[in-house]
């Protein structure tokens, strides 16, 4: 029982092992002006573990790295439609 509690107590600290860094593709289809990428990259931008947001009006698409220990892709979509773009995962 010991050691179970000190496994458990240096996983607390130490955080979780599985969390790595990814990157999605989001399809933003309200994207309807050159400006929209900069709101847009604004609104990804301001989510905690995001490292990287490239945002293309050509293609309507927002390429986001983030750690997936910090934030999530449902957390990022959200992001964009309180914005006022909402967004999906392009497939």
């Amino acid at each position: 029982m010991k050691k179970l509690l000190a496994s458990l107590t240096l996983a607390a600290i130490v955080g979780p092992v599985w969390a790595a860094t990814q990157t999605v593709t989001l399809y933003v289809p309200s994207m309807t002006c050159s400006a929209c990428p900069i709101t847009v990259k604004k609104a990804i931008s301001k989510v905690e573990g995001v490292s990287k947001v490239d945002v293309t009006f050509e293609t309507r698409e927002a390429v986001v790295t983030f750690d997936d220990a910090k934030t999530s892709v449902q957390k990022l979509t959200k992001a964009t439609g309180d914005a006022g773009y909402p967004s999906n995962v392009k497939q």
